[in-house]
């Protein structure tokens, strides 16, 4: 299996590099590739790439990584459309929707041809159309519990954001208790074809091993063998059961 992390020297907030850390390590001929900013996205280029991974970032970080992506916008559109398997954890897949508009001061002081500062809107890469609400002085944490087909689905948010699709664009995960994509949305995240974001931390993966292994094996996994699954399952049965009470507040 080979791994692409776009631009893991500025997107790692929340420890999200340890999903793919999770995944190295439950595949023993993984190949994990760290794309930088320097550097043109290996996927557009090798077609063996499997997945492509990018987590949380700054506000700031968001602009440098659309600049960057900028030149190869269609070229990404046309990857999405045949198939390319991707997983955006965090705020990472707002850069690939249409905008963001800030409710509270802009967070960006420069890129001026991106950002319209006196509207409060950044200009995305628009391959989704999706508008993004930001209010930096109202963060919202909370915790999460939804489906993924089958299987049950923990996890956290930490977040300045919602998103608003304009287009009918199915969620990740089924929401059973917290947050979902908006502030009225029964969904988590998004899955258009084999592109999946969510804006769940955590590290995502790492607390549902379960959902790591289906992930891998829709990649074509058939030898998976992660590290100390039977600690990682007891606490994601523990935590699933804390999760479930009646009277946990999900959102603090």
């Amino acid at each position: 299996m080979k791994i692409e992390i776009l631009y893991p020297e500025i997107a790692n907030l929340f420890g999200d590099l340890a999903n793919i850390k999770y995944i190295k390590s439950s595949i023993p001929d993984c190949k994990v590739i760290g794309t930088d900013l320097s550097t043109k996205p290996r996927f557009l280029t090798e077609k063996d790439v499997d997945l492509v991974y990018m987590g949380t970032m700054t506000e700031n970080s968001q602009i440098v990584a659309m600049e960057h992506l900028e030149p190869y916008k269609d070229e990404i559109k046309t990857a999405i459309e045949t198939g390319q398997r991707f997983l955006m954890t965090g705020n990472a897949f707002e850069i690939f929707c249409k905008d963001i508009t800030d409710l509270d001061d802009l967070p960006v002081d420069r890129f001026p041809e991106r950002v319209d500062v006196e509207n409060k809107v950044t200009r995305c890469l628009g391959i989704f159309d999706i508008n993004v609400k930001r209010a930096v002085m109202h963060r919202l944490n909370s915790l999460y519990m939804g489906k993924f087909g089958d299987l049950d689905v923990v996890g956290f948010k930490s977040v300045f954001t919602y998103a608003e699709p304009r287009a009918i664009i199915p969620p990740m995960f089924e929401t059973v208790k917290g947050p979902g994509l908006d502030k009225t949305s029964m969904g988590e995240g998004i899955r258009y074809k084999n592109f999946m974001a969510t804006y769940l931390t955590g590290p995502l993966l790492v607390l549902n091993p379960k959902l790591m292994i289906r992930l891998l094996i829709d990649c074509g996994e058939t030898h998976i063998e992660p590290p100390h699954y039977a600690a990682a399952m007891a606490a994601y049965e523990q935590r699933l059961e804390e999760f479930r009470r009646d009277k946990l507040n999900y959102i603090f």
